[in-house]
């Protein structure tokens, strides 16, 4: 399903769907008595946002610790392999939703239903902003701790009123604290409006790093020789590139002639430099005309040739990586992999990588134009936020980033 389309269902069928459902779960929830009660099975809903999935980790880790929770966790289909990068939650704890049209859609959100009733899930903290169709599944599972960002005062971003624990999103806050926020009023011994009256340490949102198995690893290695049979691993140093982001948001995409651009400077600094275009399967035909007009052999176009579950292995034989503000960005925080990342339409100090990462941003007046209160949709069709970010500027720190940092072990 395009996600136009999903925005439009969203809307359209999403308020009056959050006011009924409002009413259904009250009344449910009034006749049965339910009360909260000490978080035991919790459920954590995200579906549409990859990197989301790697920023919710220390908010995950912090209630299991705590509470000896069991987590589970509900995404789309598509994005699943993004929980597998660091294994917080069990594969059989992970429901996943098909997004390919509204019937599979439908089909998979009762089945869902279904799955929390037998699961017997207490607990459930809706990740997304503002998203009806998050909404309408946390209070449908009739949770006896339903908890998520409630909108208060702000103005439509009506979404029902179906949590037991309100909280206050904050705009100013990067998203790992916000999640790290849910989780407290979660744990929050008694009752607050708006919750979470608590503050968030910066050492809160540290993350855990990814066990890479040495036969990963190797197995990585022959991949890129099956690409460029030249490859020594004592001999080469990899460079990293992702040039797509995600469809949610195509004003993301730095210029493709930009990326051309820095590659080229890359490549003819060191004579021992391989450059890697990364990406999904989809994406390898894009990064067929990145490589041709790079016109270098030691261009490689790596896109679709593995596995989302095997990059922690090539961002540990790698030395850094460019990307678009995506999920590459959030995936090598898994790894001590230096990142550089490209920021437009969103802004670093709401949604920066956690690991070893570098923004480098415009900071244009417009910018940043997508929010939680226009549900990061925005109507720009030319970004220049991302296209007076000069290649020249991005190549100086790539540089100076590649002459002070020891080749990779």
């Amino acid at each position: 399903m395009k996600i136009g389309t999903m925005r439009r269902i969203d809307h359209l069928a999403g308020v009056p769907l959050c006011f009924v459902a409002t009413l259904l779960v009250r009344l449910i929830c009034f006749f049965s008595g339910s009360q909260p009660t000490r978080p035991k099975k919790v459920l954590f809903v995200e579906l549409s946002e990859m990197g989301s999935a790697i920023l919710v980790d220390p908010a995950m880790r912090k209630i299991q610790r705590e509470r000896d929770a069991e987590l589970h966790f509900v995404i789309f289909k598509s994005n699943i392999a993004s929980l597998r990068l660091l294994k917080t939650v069990p594969e059989d704890n992970i429901f996943t939703i098909r997004a390919e049209g509204f019937l599979t859609l439908a089909f998979d959100s009762l089945r869902f239903l279904f799955w929390t009733r037998r699961r017997r899930i207490d607990t459930v903290i809706d990740l997304e902003l503002f998203s009806r169709y998050s909404a309408l599944l946390t209070g449908l599972t009739l949770a006896a701790n339903r908890i998520g960002f409630h909108a208060f005062n702000d103005e439509g971003l009506y979404r029902g009123a179906m949590l037991t624990r309100r909280v206050a999103y904050n705009p100013h806050l990067h998203i790992a604290k916000n999640f790290i926020a849910l989780v407290n009023a979660t744990l929050a011994a008694k009752e607050e409006v708006p919750f979470s009256k608590t503050p968030v340490a910066d050492d809160e949102i540290k993350l855990t790093q990814a066990e890479i198995d040495p036969n990963a690893i190797e197995a990585m290695r022959a991949r890129i020789r099956q690409e460029y049979p030249a490859y020594g691993e004592h001999r080469h140093r990899i460079v990293l590139i992702n040039p797509n982001a995600s469809d949610l948001l195509p004003q993301r995409r730095w210029m493709p002639e930009h990326f051309v651009t820095v590659m080229k400077g890359l490549l003819t600094d060191d004579p021992n430099l391989l450059i890697l275009i990364t990406g999904a399967p989809a994406e390898r035909e894009g990064a067929a005309g990145l490589r041709q007009k790079v016109g270098d052999m030691r261009c490689i176009n790596f896109a679709g040739c593995h596995r989302l579950e095997d990059i922690p292995a090539l961002y540990r034989i790698a030395e850094l990586m460019l990307t678009n503000d995506s999920g590459p960005g959030h995936f090598s925080a898994v790894t001590q992999l230096r990142t550089f990342v490209l920021f437009g339409p969103e802004t670093p100090k709401l949604y920066g990588s956690l690991g070893n990462s570098t923004p480098i941003y415009a900071g244009l007046a417009c910018s940043p134009c997508v929010s939680a209160t226009n549900h990061r949709k925005t109507p720009c069709t030319n970004n220049v936020c991302l296209q007076v970010i000069q290649p020249a500027t991005v190549l100086a720190q790539l540089r100076q980033a590649l002459t002070k940092q020891p080749p990779a072990a």
